[in-house]
């Protein structure tokens, strides 16, 4: 455990270091979509931890994610006093409570598909909520979301430009690694348990909603951690945060990337993060050659591209040997 521990850590941080050179070589633009890249990492894990983590699959955690990010939306522009960070961790939270109150509902009524297409309901009708808002600016969504400070006793740290893009690659790094720490303790190893023979694993004493529902809180609070941090970045939330097609994101992050390895969806996320740059000019290249990709992946590699790589990585060394 510490051996792997100790892998993850040199991983997350070689990856960090990376995200962090990309100011120093690149324009604006790019470093902004790199600063989302990162932000939607920590969102795919988040929703993998659920899937391949739990055994649930949600089609609704985009409403996480909007959580997350109307709430820091609204301190920044509201009430700009509170410190960041404590608005940034009522703003995680407000992704838990509304988990909370989904999951306590839904995994008692449903599970497998009609869980996922209650997650499906409640993120539309969570969509539908924000647009008739007018507290949440309805259908124009919050803008001039300012970049924050950090601030200690009577020092203060302006987090602008490229030191915001610093806390972002920090902090969801940091997540990452929780979510690491998260999946592969003992709770995770006894999510593991419940994905793979719910009925024994009750037999064995185990209440297996409360688990589950704990994931599904888990889950919610990085997902909208996710969108806390990435309010203040693209200083705008619209209510298409939290539409449905935002949900499938984090599903094609982690088939591209491979579900069945915890960094496979943040592998993914990097993928994509490449191609839409790579069209940005190409009017519907980007979502046509996604959706190509992702077939040819869940066609011929079931297991991701991670997979695939670490597949290629085992024969050649089992040639050398």
């Amino acid at each position: 455990m510490n051996r792997d521990l100790a892998k993850t850590m040199a991983l997350a941080g070689l990856g960090g270091a990376a995200f962090l050179c990309v100011p120093l070589v690149a324009n604006s633009g790019v470093v902004f979509l790199a600063g989302l890249v990162a932000i939607n990492i920590v969102f795919a894990l988040s929703w993998n931890l659920l899937f391949a983590g739990a055994g649930l699959l949600s089609f609704g955690h985009s409403m996480f994610l909007a959580a997350g990010a109307y709430t820091m939306a609204k301190f920044s522009l509201s009430a700009p006093e509170v410190p960041f960070l404590l608005t940034l961790v009522l703003a995680a939270l407000s992704g838990g409570v509304l988990a909370w109150v989904f999951g306590f509902v839904a995994l008692r009524r449903a599970s497998g598909t009609y869980f996922a297409i209650l997650t499906l309901a409640f993120s539309a009708l969570v969509h539908i909520v924000i647009t008739k808002t007018d507290a949440l600016g309805r259908a124009d969504g919050l803008v001039g979301i300012r970049r924050p400070e950090i601030g200690v006793g009577s020092l203060r740290l302006s987090l602008d430009g490229d030191m915001y893009y610093v806390f972002i690659v920090l902090s969801m790094t940091l997540a990452a690694l929780a979510l690491w720490c998260f999946t592969h303790s003992p709770t995770g190893r006894l999510l593991q348990a419940i994905k793979q023979d719910r009925l024994r694993t009750s037999f064995l004493g185990a209440n297996v909603r409360r688990w589950q529902l704990l994931a599904f809180c888990v889950s919610g609070v990085f997902a909208a951690l996710a969108g806390a941090v990435m309010a203040p970045w693209s200083q705008i939330v619209s209510p298409e945060i939290a539409h449905w097609s935002m949900s499938t994101m984090p599903i094609l992050y982690a088939l591209l990337g491979g579900t069945s390895r915890f960094w496979g969806p943040a592998l993914g996320a990097i993928l994509f993060g490449m191609l839409d740059y790579g069209t940005r000019n190409m009017l519907g290249l980007a979502d046509m050659t996604s959706g190509i990709l992702l077939l040819v992946v869940v066609l011929a590699v079931p297991g991701g591209i991670l997979g695939l790589l670490l597949r290629v990585g085992r024969t050649r060394e089992e040639a050398k040997g």
